[in-house]
């Protein structure tokens, strides 16, 4: 009998950082803006970008093979899922993600076995051990950070908006706003609703600046605040996004019963996470994400759908349900 057990999954594994860092590069150097001009050809597009002749071909062919550009008569352009999420000038861009991911994590994961070994964060708070505080320090790296966050974001913000029943509520608030394009999202799909977006003082500028850029002033407000020291804003639905998986438990339950206490009675919290499935065993791309905050926090992690509700009803939430939004997303909604 033939043999038809083969290295290939493994070798596609432990060789899955050619591919990424390949995307990485080409978000690095902006090749998909390039394109959203209009389709180039080898030279040319070297040029642009100022590839050296040895690289450019394999490179560019490798994105076509990786189905990131089309290639025809010669001229390279993007293809649909680039031209929308990866083009600069668009407002869909969602490439902030991967800029992070190229100039922090893809260095600080390096360190996994460390981290394996230890339990301790591999980034550049590995001393401190505060990766916000580091962050928050300079403004550059903050707006980097914010602008990814709003990358990571939007498609479950598009969710939302389009799954939640908003027509029951008036008042919202989201919580670690970062950026702001999840109360941005929502506002601008239901003219009846008033939002507030809340984070550390030092964002304020950016979610303002970014509020004022899509005409939402009106409906749209900052406020600063600590969601460990100071009381959450009243509203009626209270949204977390990317948020507890940061914490480690003790945390993720205080920050439930800070919501539960915030909230107006029969008013709702949706946390929205890259839930793990609840047996542990299909959801790479969450137990993965899981790993990336033992290499990012001091005690965060990923969590089941199950893990969530439980945690929600010993807050005191009285109903709790799992729905899923768009691509990695799932969010937990409870109700007060």
């Amino acid at each position: 009998m033939t043999d038809t057990i083969t290295p290939a999954n493994i070798f596609n594994l432990g060789l899955g950082f050619w591919a990424s860092k390949t995307l990485l590069s080409a978000v690095e150097l902006d090749l998909f803006t390039e394109l959203a001009k209009g389709p180039a050809y080898l030279a040319d597009l070297s040029q642009r970008l100022g590839l050296h002749e040895r690289s450019a071909r394999d490179f560019l062919d490798a994105l076509v093979a990786l189905k990131l550009l089309d290639r025809e008569e010669g001229r390279y352009r993007n293809t649909a899922e680039t031209d929308r999420f990866l083009d600069r000038a668009k407002p869909s861009y969602a490439g902030g993600l991967l800029e992070m991911a190229n100039s922090r994590l893809y260095e600080s994961w390096g360190s996994l076995t460390e981290a394996l070994k230890t339990g301790r964060n591999q980034n550049e708070a590995k001393e401190s051990g505060d990766v916000f505080a580091a962050l928050y320090a300079d403004p550059d790296r903050l707006r980097g950070f914010l602008a990814a966050m709003s990358g990571a974001s939007l498609g479950a913000a598009q969710a939302i908006a389009a799954k939640f029943p908003w027509k029951d509520y008036k008042i919202f608030a989201d919580i670690g706003t970062a950026q702001g394009i999840v109360p941005v999202t929502i506002a601008r799909a239901h003219n009846h609703l008033s939002g507030t977006g809340y984070d550390l003082p030092e964002v304020k500028p950016v979610i303002e600046e970014f509020i004022a850029q899509h005409g939402m002033q009106a409906r749209l407000k900052f406020l600063s605040g600590n969601f460990f020291t100071d009381p959450l804003p009243t509203a009626d639905v209270l949204i977390m996004g990317h948020i507890l998986h940061d914490w480690d438990l003790a945390q993720k339950r205080m920050l439930l019963e800070k919501a539960h206490a915030a909230l107006l009675k029969g008013g709702a919290l949706i946390v929205y996470e890259l839930i793990i499935d609840d047996e542990r065993r299909e959801y790479a791309f969450g137990l993965l994400s899981s790993l990336n905050m033992l290499i990012e926090t001091t005690g965060g992690f990923d969590f089941t759908g199950a893990d969530c509700q439980a945690w929600m009803r010993e807050a005191g939430f009285s109903q709790t349900r799992v729905e899923p939004l768009t691509g990695a997303d799932s969010m937990v909604v409870a109700i007060k």
